[in-house]
């Protein structure tokens, strides 16, 4: 079975290639190389960027997406090979027309009558799947039963377009497909229709992004693309990108004192600035081969860290937050530990042991001792976290079949299932109020219940600490790495994640390390 991962190679760009924009009359705006008018509109179109907000506001005329052509404002970047498109979207008033439209777009060329593909929501809340086959074709439409959808999704994979949609905090429903041919080099973009001719329209697009996935033929855990640090506010789940590699950065925490996050790279571990977003390693002393397991005790002052430097299994270390060599606190030769908790009053820590091929929690003193089993079912019990408190426990396991959220108390009783769906849940994380548990979801469709990969389609899901339905609060391409630790903001208003993507858009430079 597979753990932990530490990057040892820099990261792997690849599939995907993005040109400058074609209309000269356009200029770069965010992640897009320009914006342009499609079509004879009778009110030229938009949009605004706000830089702070990582936010698109865009102004469309035009009178239909539809028939045999086109008239609509479209924000676009040129782009080759797979890829997917994602944006939460909103129009800003009522409008007047019930077929005025947002969306998402894949289109040949900028002329009006191009064969395209889009996901679009009208202004009635009808939500569908539209295509034009070949310029001029008659556009066709594939409907959805989940209406007013703000969670859109656009993916190319090959000459297949998968559009995939959600209310904010659902799980997409089921998808819709279609195969197309527009050639490689596509436009790719937001757009906004106003459906009469004599009218404008406005809607806002937050996280938009464009997400290039791993090539098929990546190797796992020697071959990595690249990493996006994003926070996310958790009252409006609106996220910014405030840092980007092509390497492979993992599982941020947040300190303490609001200043900085930690998160590890390529076997270091790297303290983040967030006044000045630039990074600089943070001092492990021999332990060289860190990997995405490392948290930070409530006061703020030591760090557990797990190392497996050279090929040996995962050991323990505990460290100074301001770096030093480190001091073991699990056995050797015991077989692999992955550090994972603190308990409050910071005298003991708990873990994923791996112990005669067996994977459960365990709690070991900080100060050194004997290291005890809490949990003892078959299977994989992983991600043990202390509620703030101290009297309890969170962890994931895979006892009921699926990878599913659970509870214990502190001292190992009392063990019970917290989440009960569908869907492979891991890594529950308290916020520091002790009111909400985070943990990330894989898809069953595309992960086993024991597995948690990197590059696939996840969710972050927040659900109030007393049980309840889980609301998703992120949509994203990651997995390992992502939320591994905990990375709750100090007030529990934000947390941190990473994203990943084969070729990198950023909205600021790009950093080399």
């Amino acid at each position: 079975m597979f753990k932990k991962a530490i990057c040892v190679f820099t990261g792997l760009l690849v599939t995907a290639v993005f040109a400058a924009g074609a209309c000269a009359q356009s200029k770069p705006v965010g992640i897009f190389d320009g914006s342009t008018d499609v079509g004879e509109v009778k009110h030229q179109g938009s949009v605004v960027y706000d830089a702070q907000l990582q936010q698109y506001t865009v102004i469309g005329s035009g009178t239909n997406i539809w028939a045999d052509h086109d008239e609509f404002r479209f924000v676009w970047k040129k782009i080759k090979g797979d890829f997917i498109l994602r944006t939460n979207a909103r129009f800003v008033n009522k409008g007047l027309e019930a077929h005025r439209k947002y969306g998402l777009m894949v289109r040949k060329s900028l002329n009006t009558s191009s064969a395209h593909v889009n996901a679009v929501v009208h202004g009635d809340g009808l939500t569908s799947l539209q295509y034009r086959k070949a310029d001029g074709d008659s556009t066709k439409e594939q409907k959805f039963l989940i209406t007013a959808a703000d969670i859109i999704q656009l993916e190319r994979k090959g000459k297949t377009y998968t559009v995939s949609v959600a209310r904010k905090g659902d799980v997409f429903g089921p998808e819709e497909k279609v195969d197309l041919d527009l050639g490689d080099d596509v436009y790719v973009g937001i757009f906004v229709c106003a459906h009469n001719a004599d009218n404008t329209e406005k809607a806002i697009f937050n996280n938009v992004r464009i997400v290039v996935p791993a090539p098929p033929d990546l190797v796992t855990y020697k071959q990595y693309i690249g990493s996006s640090i994003e926070v996310l506010d958790m009252a409006t789940q609106n996220s910014r990108i405030i840092y980007q590699s092509p390497r492979s950065l993992q599982a941020p925490n947040w300190t303490v004192d609001n200043k900085s996050l930690i998160y590890n790279s390529e076997g270091l571990l790297y303290k983040f600035n967030l006044a000045t977003n630039t990074p600089s390693v943070l001092n492990t002393g021999s332990a060289k081969g860190n990997n995405n397991d490392h948290v930070i005790s409530f006061d703020g002052k030591w760090l557990t860290i797990s190392n497996n430097d050279k090929g040996s299994p995962s050991v323990g270390y505990v460290v100074p937050i301001t770096g030093g060599e480190p001091r073991r606190v699990t056995q050797l030769g015991k077989g692999a530990s992955y550090m994972h908790g603190w308990s409050p009053d910071g005298k003991y820590l708990v873990f994923c042991g791996e112990r005669n091929n067996e994977y459960d929690v365990y709690r070991v003193p900080v100060n050194g001792g004997a290291e005890e089993r809490l949990t003892t079912t078959k299977g994989l019990d992983d991600g043990p976290e202390y509620t703030p408190d101290g009297k309890h426990v969170y962890f994931n396991s895979v006892r009921s079949g699926l990878m599913q959220v659970w509870r214990m108390d502190a001292d190992g009783s009392n063990q019970t299932q917290i989440t009960n769906d569908d869907n492979n849940n891991w890594f529950p994380h308290v916020s520091p109020d002790g009111k909400w548990i985070v943990f990330i979801t894989f898809l069953k469709s595309e992960v086993a219940p024991g597995d948690h990969p990197f590059y696939k389609h996840v969710y972050i899901r927040v659900m109030p600490i007393g049980g309840g339905d889980p609301k998703v609060v992120a949509y994203l391409y990651g997995g390992q790495g992502t939320i591994n630790t905990p990375s709750w903001s100090p007030d529990s208003k934000h947390i941190a994640f990473v994203s990943n993507s084969a070729l990198l858009f950023p909205t600021f430079p790009i950093s080399k390390n």
